[in-house]
């Protein structure tokens, strides 16, 4: 729904109170488009949705009723400064410096508690990262180019230029780079030390979209950062970001998952909602005094506050304070990273600017190169043009700021209680914006396609009035109480799974392996694993990796209508596209002399099974060559006859295309419309059965036996208590309700089920009318789907084996090293061997020579 709203400035003579009047919208569009349907595009990209639009009142009616979590929120006060034991965390980041910075403030606090601390960003960062005493991992990717990219597109939906300019498969390419580069930072040794690293958490900002599948490989927690709003939620809009995402990069992260991670791909129709599904925590880094948490986000969301990092030493150069001290505080002009299309006429606005009003200024050239003259060299007596500068002192000689609304720049200029003019492009910029000027403590925000003399003068002028000082003072008074970083470290803390746990035998150190020994369970730690198998106390082949956080994503089906269909339009698209394949990878080898099949990883030479405890990390290195994305995707063919690569390409879509078809037919559709059925009784307000995770044989056969013996118990049940519980809940009413109810459930799961009984029972052991002929649909579909499920997973486990023996190469790398380590301090190995002989001692007895 769109809002006007606008802020008066006169007469506003005290700090804006959060709880006075909701957060302002966050954006404010124009209707120019589709108005009628309620719906808009304004110029910069945004879209603007009217709830009570025919339109959105129609779409509403297919979506799930969803019940919202009432538990009470954490209490922001409390803090949990330690953890039981230390943990690899590693930190994904894709954005400007602008989103980096924040997380090396947390990357240093988390630090300080005992973790082992990586930040995963894009290479152009690494000295900023490594001069905070912290570790790096390159990621690839161009910020610039981004930053390019979102300023053609703020609203990620491209423009025809980008389209003529390649934009589009240029970001593509990119963003498979930065995915395949957040996977390495997981589980691949430092790049400079060597050290070997294996991550046991991950904490990311949404848009490094690796994080929730690099999570799921390797069964670790992932916690979701962040410094706008990402979720949804009645306080104020949000973008929709995932949905649109996933239209244009599902594609990509669904090759990523099957060519280096080994994942089966995600529906595009469940990619947007996969981190609501698996309930994801997130904090969001802004000060609550500011934007108070909404009231409908759940107990794992958190607000903690702005990240900042300690001050940095800085003395400034002779040119910057010699000018500093000649006169009044000058006002701030800067916008980063942001890439301008002319920053030649920005310069001459804000030129013009500080002339009309009579400021001094600082103007930060940033990465578009503003002003075009030489770093501090001067424009006049009452303009510096400068490069590179600590927003945390720089703020503080200033009397007020202008920057693109980042927010961390934002924070900044908050902080240090200066009034602030932003001038969004994108993203978040709009929303920090909206609520400076609601706070009093700057005018209504500037799109920079708007940016003109007059406006941005008048904009400077209230931010010199003795009401906006007073209004950004008060923020930063209110921002003083808050302890980000350290609220921050608390909430990733509290939101760690119960099944991250310590190690059985050394419980300073976490659990990364599970082994079996008769009854006997053992979690091992990577060190303690590595004392054991040193011994020969353990067979190093039943050494499996330790999930602490085992991730599931599935298929969501709503009903069996829309079960089957979404299952059927699936299997339509894969088979026609496999049959595409069939006359496209010919020609494609015919056209670039490539072949279409890819060499199994197995095959490779330096496949990660073969690496030992005691290969080195370069050795490590090597095996992730037969993971690599991008070296997948560009195999070169072996020497041999083009006429023979075309028909090898021709005979390997061809088999694609039968087995989707064959999985297809047995597996996906009886699997949807199982699923649709035992979901059903949701629809009218009954409890969904749970028959529990597939992930192999065993545990479909398990589903398949529970769906199969509650679905007829609840056929022949329903019936009759349905009706009974609508009289004792409701009287007449209730019981014709429940009649309903129950008459629906009989109907949706009485049916035909003699076909799948004959699939197994003796020919002519059931008579043509028998009680099959009643048995539910949904536990017959089930007793089928179900196993049938389990089958290809175990199939798909046993086929795709690469990735988990790469993770336990380095899990074996790493433990290695720590146990190399943990002798150069003098630990001693008996306690592990003693420890473990005593809880194995009544299985086997052990004969240990201890020299």
């Amino acid at each position: 729904m769109e809002h006007h709203k606008t802020y008066s400035k006169e007469g506003n003579t005290a700090p804006y109170q959060p709880h006075d009047q909701p957060p302002p919208p966050y954006d404010a569009i124009p209707q120019d488009l589709t108005e009628a349907q309620g719906i808009s595009v304004n110029d910069d990209g945004r879209v603007v949705v009217d709830a009570s639009s025919r339109l959105c009142r129609s779409l509403s009616k297919l979506l799930p009723h969803v019940i919202p979590q009432t538990l009470p929120p954490p209490d922001y006060s409390e803090r949990v400064s330690t953890f039981k034991f230390p943990l690899n965390i590693v930190i994904q980041i894709v954005g400007s410096r602008g989103d980096v910075q924040p997380f090396v403030a947390l990357g240093t606090e988390l630090q300080k508690t005992g973790h082992r601390v990586r930040i995963a960003t894009h290479n152009v960062f690494e000295q900023f990262i490594l001069e905070a005493g912290l570790e790096f991992y390159p990621i690839g990717g161009d910020p610039a180019d981004l930053m390019s990219y979102m300023v053609k597109n703020p609203g990620l939906i491209p423009s025809l230029d980008s389209v003529r300019e390649g934009d589009i498969q240029k970001k593509r390419l990119m963003m498979a780079e930065i995915l395949h580069g957040c996977w390495q930072s997981c589980l691949m040794p430092d790049p400079i030390t060597n050290a070997p690293f294996v991550a046991n958490a991950i904490i990311a900002n949404p848009p490094s979209f690796a994080h929730v599948h690099c999570a799921q490989a390797l069964g670790i927690p992932l916690h979701l950062m962040f410094t706008m709003p990402w979720s949804p939620t009645k306080a104020f809009s949000h973008p929709v970001v995932d949905w649109l995402s996933w239209q244009g990069l599902g594609g990509v992260i669904n090759d990523w998952r099957k060519h280096e991670l080994e994942l089966e791909p995600i529906s595009l129709s469940d990619g947007p909602f996969i981190l609501s599904k698996l309930n994801v925590p997130y904090t969001y880094c802004w000060s609550p005094g500011l934007v108070p948490k909404p009231d409908d986000w759940s107990h794992n969301f958190d607000v903690c506050g702005f990240f900042f990092r300690d001050p940095p030493d800085y003395q400034p150069p002779l040119e910057i304070a010699q000018f500093l001290n000649a006169g009044p505080p000058p006002v701030y002009f800067g916008f980063g990273s942001i890439v301008l299309d002319d920053p030649e006429q920005i310069t001459k606005t804000i030129l013009q600017t500080v002339k009309e009003t009579g400021v001094r200024a600082v103007i930060s050239r940033g990465w578009s190169k503003l002003g075009g003259v030489a770093p501090g060299e001067l424009s006049g007596d009452d303009v510096l043009f400068i490069d590179d500068c600590p927003h945390e002192w720089l703020f503080e000689q200033v009397s007020a700021v202008v920057h693109h609304g980042g927010a961390g720049t934002t924070a900044c200029g908050l902080r240090n209680g200066k009034p602030t003019i932003i001038v969004p492009f994108f993203g978040d910029q709009p929303f920090w914006g909206e609520m400076v000027s609601a706070a009093g403590a700057g005018p209504d925000p500037i799109p920079y396609k708007q940016l003109k003399v007059a406006t941005l003068a008048q904009a400077v002028r209230f931010c010199l009035t003795t009401e906006a000082v007073r209004s950004a003072q008060g923020i930063a008074a209110k921002m003083q109480q808050d302890e980000g970083v350290k609220t921050a470290v608390a909430s990733f803390h509290r939101n760690l799974p119960q099944g991250l746990v310590e190690c059985d035998l050394l419980p300073e150190f976490p659990a990364c392996w599970r082994y079996r020994l008769g009854k006997k369970r053992f979690r091992l730690s990577k060190i303690a694993a590595e004392i054991l198998v040193e011994k020969n106390l353990l067979d190093v082949k039943n050494l499996k990796p330790y999930q602490p956080n085992p991730i599931t994503i599935e298929n969501t089906r709503w009903d069996p209508v829309t079960g089957i269909s979404s299952a059927g339009m699936g299997l339509t698209f894969d088979m026609l596209k496999a049959g595409g394949d069939i006359f496209y990878k010919p020609y494609k080898v015919y056209q670039d002399g490539r072949t279409s099949p890819l060499p199994s990883p197995s095959g490779s030479e330096n496949n990660p099974a073969q690496l030992s405890p005691g290969d080195s990390a370069r050795s490590i290195g090597k095996a992730q060559s037969t993971n690599d994305f991008a070296t997948r995707r560009n195999v070169e063919p072996k020497q041999k006859g083009r006429g023979v690569a075309m028909a090898a390409a021709s005979t390997h879509a061809s088999g694609k295309l039968l087995g989707k078809m064959a999985s297809g037919l047995m597996v996906d559709l009886p699997l949807a419309a199982a699923e649709g059925f035992r979901v059903l009784p949701g629809l009218y307000g009954e409890k969904v059965p749970e028959y529990g995770k597939v992930k192999d044989w065993k545990s479909g056969a398990v589903a398949g036996a529970k769906s199969f013996t509650i679905g007829m118990g609840e056929a022949v049940t329903g019936v009759f208590y349905q009706p009974y519980k609508g009289a004792r809940d409701g009287g007449a009413a209730g019981f014709a309700g429940g009649l309903l109810k129950g008459t629906f459930g009989v109907v949706g799961k009485m049916a035909h089920g003699k076909d799948i009984l004959h699939l197994w029972a003796p020919s002519g052991a059931l008579s043509p009318f028998t009680f099959a002929d009643f048995l539910p649909t949904k536990g017959s579909l089930g007793l089928v789907a179900y196993p049938s499920q389990g089958i290809k997973q175990s199939i798909h486990s046993a086929l795709h084996k690469s990735t988990r023996k790469l993770i336990m190469a380095a899990l074996h790398l790493e433990g290695y090293d720590m146990l190399r380590q943990e002798r150069v301090r003098g630990i001693e190995d008996r306690m592990v061997i003693e420890r473990f002989t005593a809880m194995t001692q009544n299985d086997f007895d052990h004969n240990i020579d201890y020299i």
